[in-house]
């Protein structure tokens, strides 16, 4: 059975990545109150109904109290010996305090500090960091519009679940911060940069005469080559260890034309070894 929990912060996105399990062929929960996750377990275990053999719930801060039930629920799990995984939405605080803004809801712990959703955003992360540490995966949907949402999860769960490792590539803009849920963060800003090609400047990586561009300098093959042993080297230790998701991510200075190049290069390369890749271009439509 896979058995998938859901959670993260108030705002990230649980709802919306609920409905792309529910898509995808998983019998979704919402807001199940986390003392009652053993049991739920248990209850889909047993069934022969084939439908609550892939299951997703979705548990959050709406339960107040009682989210604290988490950790016990987990490790009750554990003890079990039960298979689970848990899905973690984030976001930057900035980009939820302005989807609050624009849908005029209410912060589920709003009220505790005096209707202060900024208050109430750092106090929830804080409380989450626990969880946020436990989870096997982590996406960061600030930048993620629904549809590149979909394109993540689905590549996360719509795999081949007998290898366990998912390797996501992700290209960025330095100047528009850090990926927040990134393992490993590569800097192609050493290598020669189509921006200041009038020709090219407004093309992207994935662009074919972008791309030859980047690719055809001998700094980015020795680069790529040392990359590309290092990954090597890597994964199978991920692998050993167990981890489910592993995010490399790749950053030049606007995050369209190096990065998305290198990035599109080496999930290229881990699809042709057999690897479960995705690849994901962060600002490559920023401006």
């Amino acid at each position: 059975m896979e058995f998938i929990i859901i959670t993260g912060l108030s705002g990230a996105g649980k709802s919306n990545a609920m409905r792309i399990m529910e898509d995808i062929g998983y019998y979704c929960v919402d807001n199940i109150p986390p003392v009652l996750i053993p049991t739920f377990y248990s209850l889909c275990e047993k069934s022969t109904d084939k439908h609550l053999k892939k299951v997703a719930i979705v548990t959050d801060i709406r339960g107040g109290d009682v989210f604290d039930a988490l950790f016990d629920a987990l490790n009750k799990l554990k003890s079990n010996n039960n298979n689970y995984k848990i899905l973690y939405l984030d976001a930057k605080d900035e980009v939820i305090l302005r989807r609050y803004k624009e849908t005029r809801r209410k912060h589920p712990l709003a009220d505790i500090y005096h209707g202060s959703t900024s208050d109430a955003v750092s106090f929830e992360r804080g409380l989450l960091e626990t969880v946020r540490n436990r989870a096997d995966y982590i996406i960061d949907t600030s930048f993620l519009s629904p549809s590149q949402l979909k394109e993540r999860i689905s590549a996360l769960f719509l795999g081949d679940s007998s290898f366990g490792l998912v390797v996501n590539c992700m290209s960025f803009g330095f100047k528009y911060g850090t990926p927040s849920e990134a393992d490993i963060i590569f800097d192609v800003r050493c290598l020669p940069n189509p921006f200041y090609i009038p020709e090219l400047k407004n093309f992207t990586g994935l662009d074919k005469n972008v791309y030859d561009y980047v690719m055809k300098w001998d700094q980015t093959k020795g680069f790529l080559e040392r990359l590309i042993s290092l990954i090597e080297y890597m994964l199978p230790l991920y692998c050993d260890e167990g981890k489910s998701q592993l995010m490399i991510a790749i950053g030049c200075t606007g995050g369209k034309h190096r990065s998305v190049a290198t990035a599109q290069y080496l999930y290229e390369y881990l699809i042709k070894k057999g690897y479960r890749a995705s690849v994901h271009h962060r600002d490559i439509r920023r401006t």
